[in-house]
């Protein structure tokens, strides 16, 4: 076979590839509505209902990244660094109850002492 012959069938078998693999995956692949359809009831119920809050929760985790990227540091550093900001905040509430019930307890041991 001629040169141009092999490079034409080459040509011809490289678009079939490249479109047909494609076309195929895309033939075969269900949608998700009907993915959906196939899960049974509880499931269905249970996609329903976290839907919403999955939803919301990408809509937070996107903004942060927003938020992250328009620092001049690292992605990576700006979330650390929040994560820090939450847990000191965190630890400062744990003890702020704590500083509370123990009031709480105190003025309550008054009460029943009769001190008050």
């Amino acid at each position: 076979m001629s040169k141009a012959g092999t490079w034409i069938k080459m040509f011809v078998v490289g678009t079939v590839i490249c479109v047909g693999g494609p076309a195929l995956v895309q033939a075969i692949r269900p949608t998700d509505e009907e993915l959906f359809k196939r899960y049974n009831p509880e499931l269905q119920r249970r996609s329903l209902e976290e839907g919403d809050r999955r939803a919301q929760e990408f809509d937070d985790y996107v903004n942060k990244l927003k938020q992250w990227s328009k620092s001049d540091k690292s992605i990576w550093v700006a979330a650390q660094e929040q994560q820090e900001q939450m847990r000191t905040q965190a630890a400062v509430q744990r003890s702020q109850a704590k500083d509370e019930a123990k009031a709480q307890r105190e003025e309550m041991r008054k009460e029943l002492l009769g001190e008050k």
